[in-house]
């Protein structure tokens, strides 16, 4: 897995639509493979804004940006972005490839076949097919299409990689091409909160009846998500809370319909509500502000076959920095919620009891023995290093 230069492991990281500086690629995985001094890493994504993309890789000298897609998700740019990859791989000449997105394992599969030591560890994030299948973004033949050509791939690819990552437990029995595959190459690695170098969480600040209750809404902004559920919820608790409440919305929005229906909530409610985003990417370090000021984070989310059996990054965020939770009915996540003593579930899709809610809120003790350690990274930062040892 050597680089062109043997005293280097040379990693590329791939994705197309996640961003450059995505915090599982460029914060979590890229952070942790840097730990080690001769390894040099490469992460290929959707394009950051300028101020941004620099900021991310100001002051250490062996990682690399390349952004290779720019562009609505449903746009040719991403035919280009395989080009664009192909020369990546012929340019850097990675000794291990990890992908990120599987519309690039099959240029993935025929870069490794073609020459000798190199090797790809396939990341898979999602439950791309279930989530094709059962999420509506597109229709028909076309859905159906797409979601038995992913499946093809992923298996294809399960037998030629070295290693399989899983960012959820739940994988191993939904995912049928992992039947196949060995337990010694595949490894769970969750989405825990990785923070950044120097940052000391401090405690969110306790909410008290004078000033409005603060509620967060943070990372993709979509209708499964529940963003229209927080809303109705954050209206609620004005209602209930002497100061009235206050809900920031900070992520990235998809649907340009959602977002312009969002945007005119914000400008009838300007008191009420905060968008942060929206139409771009936000960075990670604004959304970690923001729990900072926060007095509870919701999860808001639908019923779906795709996230109920999936622990979301915001949750580990909230956890990590002591949180107080709001969810929807899960039991997964209530087991999380119960053993820290986080937080609260209550269905977005009924009226609340905002008086009983806000009671608990001001009055209750969360987190009574501290923000969970077990929420953050760095166990999986060594599960990592441990499963590439075990492949080289």
């Amino acid at each position: 897995m050597l680089g062109p230069d043997s005293s280097r492991l040379v990693v590329l990281l791939a994705s197309v639509l996640k961003p450059v500086d995505d915090t599982r690629m460029r914060g979590k995985f890229a952070e942790t493979l840097l730990e080690r001094p001769h390894t040099q890493v490469h992460v290929a994504g959707r394009d950051a804004v300028a101020s941004l993309r620099s900021a991310t890789a100001a002051g250490h000298p062996r990682i690399f940006l390349h952004p290779i897609f720019a562009g609505s998700r449903l746009s040719l740019g991403r035919l280009a972005a395989q080009w664009r990859y192909w020369r990546l791989l012929r340019r850097v000449a990675p000794g291990l490839v990890i992908v990120h997105a599987p519309e690039l394992l099959p240029l993935t599969v025929l870069w490794q076949r073609l020459g000798r030591g190199r090797s790809f560890v396939y990341d898979v994030r999602e439950n791309y097919a279930l989530n094709v299948s059962t999420q509506r973004v597109y229709r028909g033949l076309v859905r159906r299409g797409l979601a038995s050509g992913l499946r093809w791939v992923e298996t294809r690819a399960a037998h030629r990689a070295a290693g399989i990552i899983l960012a959820e437990a739940s994988y191993r029995v939904e995912l049928p091409f992992l039947g196949a595959v060995p337990a010694g190459r595949l490894v769970v690695l969750e989405n825990k909160y990785h923070p950044a170098p120097g940052e000391a969480p401090l405690p969110p600040p306790r909410p008290a009846p004078t000033a409005p209750l603060r509620l967060l809404y943070s990372g993709t902004i979509s209708e499964l998500n529940g963003v229209g559920e927080a809303i109705a919820f954050a209206a609620q608790m004005s209602r209930a809370w002497p100061a009235g409440a206050h809900l920031a919305i900070v992520g990235y929005c998809q649907q340009p319909a959602l977002l312009r229906k969002i945007q005119e909530a914000v400008a009838q409610n300007p008191a009420g509500l905060t968008l942060v985003g929206g139409a771009e990417p936000v960075p990670h370090a604004r959304i970690v502000a923001e729990i900072g000021r926060s007095h509870a984070g919701l999860l808001p989310y639908r019923p779906h076959p795709s996230t109920e059996r999936c622990r979301p990054t915001k949750l580990f965020e909230y956890l990590a920095h002591g949180l107080p939770i709001i969810s929807s009915p899960n039991a997964l996540w209530n087991d999380s919620l119960r053993q820290h003593g986080a937080g609260l579930q209550v269905d977005f899709g009924r009226p609340v009891d905002g008086p009983a809610l806000a009671s608990a809120l001001q009055h209750r003790v969360f987190y009574p023995a501290g923000a969970p350690a077990d929420a953050r990274w760095s166990t999986e930062g060594k599960k990592l290093w441990l499963f590439l040892d075990s492949l080289i």
